[in-house]
């Protein structure tokens, strides 16, 4: 079995890594592909399917996932020619949390001045989030924030849209407890502090209204 460690590796590294351990092999082989992202896995994955090679993958650990690549025959020019393409496409995506961004959205209100018109405010920013071609990995809502994800909310059908889609909307429980709102949470799920933190500590970006 050949190894390819690519953790810590930036795209399209995991990809360069792994095809070249397959070409520079003289005989049909396993190799297997250690990775520190979903997007690599991907990446990887494709990038099996055009030397026509089965795979599995497993997550063992945060940022920590396994490939299996069965190679039963030698690539040929035609695999090559695949290869690379597979190669570009990694190329122009972002892997790991270098590539996401998160938005968090402190307050019921955007800007300061007028509250009514901070109010307007926010509820375009938010359906402006949710035109975006690639939308946030998480929305954390926090302090008055929290409101906008409670019945009621003037954003639900745009939060709602979003969490459809695979965003990850997040609400503070404490402050959702602080304004006696817990019991009318309408989208998304409840977290802590230890979350928020880490979730903006690991964010490739982070976008504020």
């Amino acid at each position: 079995m050949i190894t390819v460690d690519a953790r810590g590796d930036q795209c399209p590294i995991p990809v360069i890594k792994t095809k070249k351990a397959i070409e520079a092999m003289t005989a049909p082989d396993t190799v297997e592909v250690f990775v520190d992202n979903e997007t690599a896995v991907g990446n990887v994955t494709r990038l099996a399917g055009s030397f026509n090679a089965p795979v599995s993958s497993e997550k063992l650990a945060e940022k920590n996932y396994r490939l299996e690549i069965t190679v039963a025959a030698l690539p040929t020019s035609e695999h090559a020619a695949a290869a690379d393409a597979a190669v570009q496409a990694a190329a122009a995506c972002a892997c790991g949390p270098e590539g996401d961004f998160i938005v968090v959205v402190p307050s019921a209100t955007m800007g300061v001045g007028n509250d009514e018109l901070g109010k307007v405010l926010i509820k375009g920013f938010l359906f402006a989030v949710s035109q975006l071609d690639v939308l946030p990995k998480k929305i954390l809502f926090y302090n008055g924030g929290a409101t906008l994800t409670v019945e009621g909310s003037a954003s639900l059908e745009d939060l709602k849209g979003m969490e459809a889609k695979g965003v990850e909307i997040l609400t503070c429980g404490t402050c959702l407890d602080y304004y006696g709102i817990k019991d009318k949470l309408a989208v998304g799920q409840v977290t802590n502090m230890y979350a928020i933190v880490e979730a903006m500590a690991n964010a490739g970006k982070i976008v504020r209204p």
